[in-house]
């Protein structure tokens, strides 16, 4: 019986130096695959490589041979070493190793509870391996499972429910206090990897205009030339702060550059238009005394960190439910792989068991007429499917081998050509 078996280090296993030596792109992944390939224990192959984990998924006769290669061809297309890896790896095997990938698929072992991004990773390691001949039926099962699996963990429960990144959190804080986005200008100070982010974030959100201030001004041009937006120097924030309605600050700056006086003056030609501060900084970019201000929202990053806590505490209580729907899906591919495991038995059964009736019926419909022997056909056809639908049925759920052989010997199987793998498949699947 072919096994599955993954081997891998992640976020739980390993710190960063170790993940980014074993981290593959896409090349990368490729050669992995094609060196398990060539290996003789690996019939299967597929690797899921992220800035959180890189993992190999073998099918093999032996699951711990089929470990071993997948270690070596690790080994040998990334920079880890093998006393590193032994170190930092974990494996596991058939249901154990299902149950992992789809936890995985559906966000749950995520450095951030119920993060999508890597359901689409997981599709996408399915294509590649598929793209280097590398995933066969049990592996390419496996995966359509995970992705099943995945996919029902987000519509079933509400674990992914609530943004997590401080980026996306200041979006949605933005939104729920100025609902209407697109008529809104928003004001983004600072050029670094943060308020990148949040600005690509406030374009994909409909911002209606973007401009970003940054004291090195060819910086804030090729921001703002990623979010189609407008760059102005920093000695220009107070012109900048009359017009905007969402100001998102995140510099380096060692003290507060968003001072008290200049938001009060920026608000006194507009009264009635509210002004929202999102200060993603430390330290923090905005004078606390602008709270005090009429007319002034500030958030901070301590008011963001309770929103995205408030958010994992209600994705917690959903993984209860995940779990449950991860463990439904395991006993379901638990069930798919023991009816592929006899299915060419299956297969030889349903042909010779055919065989059989095509042969007695037409020895039985001589001189009939069209309209009888087509009863007939249809008669012996049904008596035949409904007499092997039991006991094939129950052969498949036990996936035993040594049943399987036992109906061989019985109905003498092997005297007869065994359907090819694409057919076995489609057979066990239904």
């Amino acid at each position: 019986m072919t096994r599955v078996a993954v081997l891998g280090l992640s976020h739980r296993t390993a710190p960063v130096a170790q993940r980014e030596k074993a981290a593959l792109d896409a090349d990368g992944v490729r050669s992995l695959l094609r060196r398990l390939m060539l290996d003789p224990l690996v019939d299967e192959a597929a690797a899921v490589s992220t800035c959180n984990r890189t993992e190999v998924y073998v099918a093999s006769e032996d699951a711990e041979l089929g470990r071993e290669a997948a270690s070596r061809a690790l080994v040998a297309c990334s920079r880890i070493g093998p006393a590193e890896l032994a170190c930092a790896h974990y494996a596991l095997y058939d249901d154990a190793a299902a149950g992992h990938l789809f936890r995985l698929a559906g966000g749950l072992d995520s450095m951030v509870l119920g993060e999508s991004e890597v359901q689409g990773q997981v599709r996408a390691a399915a294509a590649l391996a598929a793209e280097e001949g590398a995933l066969g039926p049990l592996l390419g099962g496996l995966f359509r499972r995970a992705l099943t699996a995945g996919g029902r963990v987000r519509r079933e429960t509400g674990i992914a429910d609530g943004p997590m990144s401080v980026s996306s959190v200041a979006v949605d804080t933005a939104r729920r206090a100025l609902p209407d986005l697109a008529s809104r200008r928003v004001l983004v100070v600072g050029a670094g990897r943060m308020a990148e982010s949040t600005a690509r974030a406030l374009q994909r959100q409909g911002a209606g205009e973007l401009v970003v201030a940054n004291r090195t001004l060819s910086a804030a041009r090729a921001l703002a030339t990623c979010v189609g937006g407008r760059a102005v120097e920093l000695s220009a924030l107070a012109d900048e702060l009359l017009r905007a309605d969402i100001v998102v600050c995140s510099t380096d700056a060692p003290h507060p550059i968003v001072r008290c006086t200049d938001v009060a003056a920026a608000l006194i030609p507009r009264p009635e238009r509210p002004l929202v501060l999102i200060d993603l900084a430390v330290p923090r970019d905005v004078e606390p005394e602008v709270a005090s201000l009429r007319g002034v929202v500030l958030y901070d990053i301590d008011d963001l960190d309770r929103v995205m806590e408030r958010n994992l505490e209600g994705r917690r209580r959903e993984l209860a439910r995940a779990e449950h729907i991860v463990g439904d899906e395991v006993a379901r591919f638990h069930a798919w792989r023991s009816g592929l495991t006899v299915a060419p038995t299956v297969e030889a059964l349903y042909s010779r068991a055919e065989e059989l009736r095509r042969a007695e019926v037409a020895r039985a419909t001589r001189g009939l007429d069209p309209e009888q022997r087509a009863a007939l056909d249809n008669f012996s056809r049904s008596l035949v499917s409904k007499l092997l639908h039991e006991p094939t049925r129950r052969l498949r759920e036990a996936g035993s081998l040594r049943q399987a052989e036992t109906l061989h010997d019985l109905f003498g199987l092997d005297a007869f050509e065994q359907p090819d793998a694409e057919v076995v498949e489609l057979r066990a699947v239904g």
